[in-house]
């Protein structure tokens, strides 16, 4: 699942993950990560993407046309327009909150619990509900049975972090292999209700492998490994 230097790596069928920088969010270190799927149109569609440089471009302009540039939440932004000028003719659909903290990025469509007539066939989606910040949508494409989660559920790699940085991830529950949902966006939760009712709709869903943006993925056994993460909600 990993990379070497810029390219895109296969994770699954017509499913490949590229590496991106790390970079800070309130300080605090992350590493990034896009996933690319390939849809029955032939067109690419690009989860997330990271800041791009000459040679993930080129990676993945080998893999295809990128027909659709998606943010699937309202803090994951930074490679939105740069994609998009890279890519003009592409779409860039946004997560439901995400016009509200970045009224200057264009984009095409919003994200729904609906997933729109051009993926529907090879994507289903849904918005995270319930939360007073986060506006997640987790998707699932269908060909791989590869759940795709950005910030809900996080597992950094213990060896890339510096002592402090492993104790605050550790105590904030996203370290390592038992990593999870972070204590702040837990706390969050506004309507625990509707948080519940979208995390059973996803585990309803076909799915054995796992892709997050943060940390180690699952190419199996991701069903329990998702259901552990959010048992949080149910206590």
């Amino acid at each position: 699942m990993t990379v070497s230097g810029d390219l895109a790596a296969p994770f699954g069928e017509d499913i490949w993950l590229l590496e991106g920088d790390r970079v800070h969010m309130f300080g605090i270190p992350f590493e990034t990560r896009a996933c690319i799927l390939r849809l029955n149109s032939g067109q690419l569609w690009v989860h997330s993407p990271v800041a791009p440089t000459p040679e993930r471009l080129n990676a993945v302009r080998t893999l295809g046309d990128v027909g659709f540039i998606i943010a699937p939440n309202k803090i994951h932004s930074l490679g939105v327009d740069p994609w998009r000028a890279a890519f003009p003719e592409a779409e860039v659909w946004v997560s439901p909150g995400f016009e509200e903290r970045h009224p200057k990025i264009a984009f095409d469509g919003v994200l729904t619990n609906t997933a729109p007539a051009i993926w529907a066939d090879d994507i289903r989606q849904q918005v995270f509900h319930g939360h007073r910040v986060l506006d997640e949508v987790v998707f699932l494409h269908r060909k791989s049975r590869t759940l795709i989660v950005t910030d809900l559920i996080q597992k950094h790699d213990p060896s890339g972090e510096n002592v402090f940085w492993r104790w605050v991830k550790n105590w904030a529950g996203i370290l390592g292999k038992k990593g999870g949902t972070a204590r702040d966006i837990r706390a969050s939760i506004a309507d625990r209700d509707a948080a519940r009712r979208a995390r059973d709709e996803i585990l309803s869903w076909d799915f054995d492998a796992l892709v997050i943006s943060h940390g180690a993925c699952l190419r199996t056994g991701a069903k329990a490994d998702v259901a552990r993460a959010f048992a949080w909600l149910d206590n």
